[in-house]
């Protein structure tokens, strides 16, 4: 578990928030608390990275609402949701809309602890691949329109003659900016340079 990652547990119940708020942290997780989908929605741009631990039922907002807003908003919190006994409808209609998992009241210790590290180890994984994302599409940035021309060239399956042509060009100029689309993508071979152009849409 990274240190900077935090559960934030939402529950318009005291006692409940008290509870899972002392199991959390002697687990070893940072913890906030929340009364409410709207207090916690209001705190939002100051929250910090990790996962939401949230009823399904609550007054104002209830989690489905909660996970709709967040959705908008754009807002990348892997979501956990709580449901009462016969709740088991809305825990399926909040996995359809994105939640990573759904406990049924009352709940094992052990089977929240599971659900809040594949939560936040699902948070880590998105982080570092939108990371990623947003390092390749930097570097394709740096390509000139010429370079993106033969890039777009490769991704289409075409030979270096048949890219000349299209671009009417030598076959060694072809090669010249295949070469400078490889260093500047930081691409081994042409898979990888392919595989890279493709995970950045």
């Amino acid at each position: 578990m990274t240190t900077n990652q935090v559960v934030h547990v939402i529950d318009d119940d005291a006692d409940v928030r008290q509870s899972l708020a002392f199991l959390l942290s002697t687990a070893g997780y940072a913890v906030r608390v929340h009364e409410s989908a709207v207090a916690f929605l209001a705190a939002l741009p100051g929250a910090q990275e990790g996962c939401i631990l949230t009823d399904i039922r609550m007054p104002e907002m209830d989690g489905l609402e909660l996970q709709r807003r967040l959705k908008e908003l754009k807002a990348r919190f892997p979501v956990i949701v709580m449901t009462g006994h016969g709740d088991v409808s809305l825990a399926v209609a909040a996995m359809k809309a994105g939640a990573v998992d759904f406990l049924e009241k009352p709940f094992d210790d052990e089977a929240l602890l599971s659900a809040i590290r594949t939560a936040l180890a699902r948070h880590a994984s998105d982080s570092e691949q939108r990371a990623r994302q947003a390092a390749v599409r930097s570097r394709l940035a740096g390509l000139s329109p010429r370079e993106r021309e033969v890039l777009q060239g490769l991704m289409a399956g075409k030979a270096n003659k048949v890219i000349a042509y299209d671009l009417g060009i030598s076959a060694r100029t072809v090669e010249v900016h295949r070469a400078n689309v490889m260093t500047k993508m930081q691409a081994d071979s042409l898979s990888e340079l392919i595989r890279l152009a493709l995970s950045a849409t």
